[in-house]
């Protein structure tokens, strides 16, 4: 029981020092079917630190959410560019 309350406690310390997620909306051109919006969700999921991918078909809208420490809102519009879908960061 001892071994599993310090394993437990040492894992709460490594979570309270990891960044937390951060989410971002952006605007994606091109977006004009449902399988754009497939490659689109691709494009994004293959990057590390992305943990979610949200998108609106309808509003031509990814809402992104990942990891600050390994991904960044250019890491994401250059993933949908390269997929032939240019975005930007929603103002």
């Amino acid at each position: 029981m001892r071994k599993l309350l310090i394993a437990a406690l040492a894992g709460l310390s490594l979570a309270a020092l990891a960044a937390p997620v951060k989410t971002v909306r952006l605007d994606v051109q091109n977006m004009t079917c449902p399988v754009c919006s497939i490659t689109v969700k691709r494009s994004l999921e293959q990057l590390p630190g992305v943990s979610t991918v949200k998108l609106d078909f309808a509003e031509k809208m990814a809402i992104v959410t990942y990891d600050p420490d390994k991904a960044d809102p250019e890491a994401l519009t250059k993933a949908t560019t390269n997929a032939g879908y240019p975005s930007t960061v929603h103002k």
